[in-house]
Formats: C-alpha cells, sequence, structure tokens
C-alpha cells in the first residue's frame, strides 16, 4: 500500500515550506509526492486538477492519501463531498495532518448500505461552511478597505511588475517577434507579467488555445437492479464496462439496486443501451424490466445536460 502525499499553493508567490513540515512531522514512510503546479486556483474543482487527476490515476485500493490541511485540497462542501464518494470509490484512505479535520476519519461508511455516515457527513459540512463563512467575511473586509483607499485617492493591490516605459519597451519589442518568455528573463518578470502587458496583442486563436474544455464530475446515481442485471450481458464499451463493475451494490429487500458513479454522458449511455427492456427487438417487454429502466431513465434525465 502506496502513501501519496498531495501539496498545492494558492499563488506562484507561496511556498509548501508549511506544508512540508506538517508532513514531516507526520513521519510518513516512503511518500509519493504529488505538488501541483503554483498558482492552480482553489476554485477549480479538485477533480479537474491536473497533478491531483495524476494522483488519482496512480492510485491503488489500499493507498492512503495524505495532505497537511483541509483546504490544500478542497472548498466547500459540494467539493469535499465529490472527492470523498470518489476516493470511496477507488477504495483510498484520507489522512488529514492539521487542522480541524484531522481527528475524524472522513471515508467511514455504514457498513450495510455503504454510504457516507450522516454524523461524519454533518461535520464535513459545518466545517466547510464555517471556512466558507471565513473566507467570505475575508472578501467582504478587503472590498470595504479597498473602497476606504479608492474614496481617499489610493489604488488597492501590488504595483505592476512592468511598468511605464518599460513596457512600451515590452510591448514593441514583442511586435518586432520577440517571445514571451524571452523578455521575461529580459526584464526579470514572470511569463504572466509579460503576457498582461501585451494582452491585446495576442492573437484571438492563442486565447482560444488556451482556454480547455471543463470535464464532466462524476455523478452517483441508484440502478435498479434489473437494469444492471441486463447490462452486464450487453455490448458495453470499456468505459461503460468499467463503471458497472466499480459500482456498489446496495440490497433492498429481496433485491438491490447497484450505485454507479460516472460521468453524466457514461449514464447516457447506459441507459441507452438497456433500451431493449421496453420491449422490441425480439424481446417481451416486462413490466418490472420496463419499469426499472424507467426509473433509472428518470434519475439519468434530471443530471444537467
Amino acid at each position: 500500500m502506496a502513501h501519496l502525499v498531495y501539496k498545492r499553493v494558492s499563488t506562484d508567490q507561496q511556498s509548501t515550506a508549511r506544508q512540508d513540515l506538517v508532513l514531516a512531522e507526520a513521519g510518513i514512510e516512503d511518500p509519493v509526492v504529488f505538488e501541483e503546479d503554483p498558482g492552480t486556483s482553489s476554485r477549480l474543482h479538485p477533480l479537474q486538477r491536473p497533478t491531483f487527476g495524476e494522483l488519482l490515476t496512480y492510485a491503488r485500493p489500499g493507498d492512503t492519501v495524505h495532505i497537511s490541511e483541509m483546504f490544500r485540497l478542497v472548498r466547500g462542501n459540494q467539493h469535499i463531498l465529490d472527492v470523498l464518494e470518489v476516493l470511496h470509490r477507488d477504495q483510498l484512505a484520507l489522512r488529514i495532518h492539521d487542522g480541524a479535520f484531522s481527528a475524524m476519519d472522513l471515508t467511514a461508511r455504514h457498513p450495510r448500505t455503504g454510504e457516507l455516515l450522516s454524523t461524519v457527513k454533518f461535520m464535513v459540512q459545518t466545517l466547510a461552511a464555517a471556512g466558507e463563512l471565513q473566507r467570505d467575511l475575508q472578501r467582504e473586509l478587503t472590498y470595504d478597505g479597498l473602497r476606504a483607499a479608492a474614496a481617499k485617492g489610493n489604488k488597492g493591490g501590488r504595483p505592476p511588475a512592468l511598468a511605464g516605459e518599460t513596457v512600451t519597451t515590452v510591448r514593441t519589442a514583442f511586435l518586432e517577434g520577440r517571445s514571451i518568455a524571452a523578455l521575461a528573463r529580459e526584464h526579470h518578470v514572470s511569463r504572466g507579467a509579460v503576457r498582461t502587458a501585451v494582452d491585446d496583442l495576442l492573437p484571438e486563436h492563442v486565447a482560444a488555445a488556451e482556454k480547455t474544455p471543463v470535464p464532466e464530475l462524476p455523478v452517483t446515481l441508484d440502478m435498479p437492479g434489473k437494469v444492471a442485471d441486463f447490462l452486464r450481458s450487453s455490448g458495453l464499451d470499456d468505459v461503460e464496462r468499467a463503471a458497472l463493475d466499480r459500482g456498489v451494490t446496495v440490497r433492498r429487500g429481496q433485491g438491490y439496486t447497484l450505485r454507479v458513479t460516472a460521468a453524466p454522458s457514461i449514464h447516457r449511455g447506459l441507459l441507452a443501451h438497456c433500451q431493449p427492456l421496453d420491449g422490441g427487438q425480439d424481446l417481451p417487454a416486462v413490466p418490472a424490466q420496463r419499469k426499472a429502466r424507467r426509473e433509472y431513465e428518470n434519475r439519468v434525465s434530471a443530471l444537467t445536460p
């Protein structure tokens, strides 16, 4: 079982020194470190961050994910619950070494239903809401301070790295064919500072190329057992088959449901495969199977396109 360490800072002006200290004091044995690129926004959903995605791909069932504190990984209730669902799906443990969450087993599940324990969910939501409140209050105070400074004629924020005649020089050199990287080295500033100075000079296709589509977040839906039984004998592709195989069986009376976590597009594909349960294609229409398919259809249809 591997110990996977995840680290992240919010800006390229910060360091991981505090995280390194907390994790070093934890005495983690043979850690495999995954460090997000500096400046990766905390507003970006954890499941969309490149390095955390690499960690999940590398991880194997039974591994443990280590972080110094919860907010190095997530922001807000839904982020936490989404991450816990994926960790549970992949059979990974989560260990937090500092802060309010450090004494909690966030991966604890009900032994029969397999759902996140209600007490854990309550504590996660309460502590996350407190964290959000603290950040909102900080933003409000910062905004009020900036307004007060502006009323006195002061401009908030750090002064730009490039200003005055230097900006004109950089813009002229960029138009003459100098690269952003070369200009950043020449003026001892970051590439972002140069890019800000020449932003309106960048070709439209460059800006468009930097925009990447937002990946679909996984969604957990309960699939009736009759639908799951039919799909297991259907011609699914590898991704659909893997989503079905990772499903968690939840017993309900004499039957069961399969709790499947997958992207909305995969759920829609699975729904399309079980269309014959309505009858046709040389298959009789069995009322119980038709009802089960429509239950699943209603859940899939409720997903945001």
